[in-house]
């Protein structure tokens, strides 16, 4: 299952712009929020492992690796979540999900 922390953190990402915007996240609607638009290709654990996962090249990014976050930072995750993968020169494959926020 997806952590707690990392359903605050993304939920914190998306719907408040960024980690420092709030002090308390919503860990049950982060979490619902995930498994709707997330799991079904990076995994219920955010491994990159999820249903749709197989048939993709590339393959989903691993969300619980903690390397993962350190080549990152929130502005880029931002980005990609609500603009999609092309946005930022990724997998097209990877929708933008703006419109489902």
């Amino acid at each position: 299952m997806l952590s707690a922390a990392l359903a605050i953190v993304l939920w914190q990402l998306v719907f408040c712009g960024g980690v420092a915007a709030q002090t308390k996240g919503d860990a049950d609607a982060g979490k619902v929020k995930y498994q709707t638009l997330c799991a079904g290709c990076h995994g219920n654990s955010g491994r990159g492992d999820g249903p749709a996962a197989g048939g993709l090249n590339p393959k989903p990014a691993d969300l619980s690796a903690a390397a993962y976050y350190q080549t990152v930072n929130d502005n880029y995750l931002v980005e990609i979540i609500k603009e999609g993968g092309s946005k930022v020169k990724k997998s097209p494959l990877m929708p933008g999900w703006r419109g489902a926020l």
